[in-house]
């Protein structure tokens, strides 16, 4: 049904999730200036929550993944925004090619949650 971040910025992660990530809003019910929610699938979402009172360190292991048509161009807007990306190995700047032909990269939203990128087919 859905995935909750709490976030210390509405603003910031709201624009991070939209204007990096691509992911369209959607309206959510309860209009306090408190709540983002997107969609992330067909019966999916991603709710975005105000009011953590600072960011926690996360591990990679634990991350929200969205495939795109290609890595390489996704890159593109990370370098234009200055937004670090790594290996699942933690090299900077490059991509992990999986055994099965698939790339994929791991960055961080303004809070340290993980984000993989990955350009899996269904």
């Amino acid at each position: 049904n859905h995935i909750a971040h709490y976030v210390v910025d509405l603003k910031i992660s709201s624009d991070f999730y939209s204007q990096i990530v691509g992911l369209d809003t959607i309206p959510e019910p309860f209009h306090d200036g408190r709540h983002t929610w997107f969609s992330v699938g067909p019966q999916s979402h991603l709710h975005i929550i105000s009011g953590a009172r600072e960011k926690k360190e996360q591990d990679k292991n634990s991350h929200l993944c969205f495939s795109v048509p290609s890595v390489v161009n996704f890159i593109s807007i990370l370098n234009k925004t200055n937004i670090p990306f790594e290996n699942w190995a933690g090299e900077k700047n490059t991509f992990t090619n999986r055994v099965d032909g698939v790339k994929q990269i791991y960055f961080r939203d303004p809070d340290g949650y993980w984000v993989e990128i990955n350009d899996a087919r269904d």
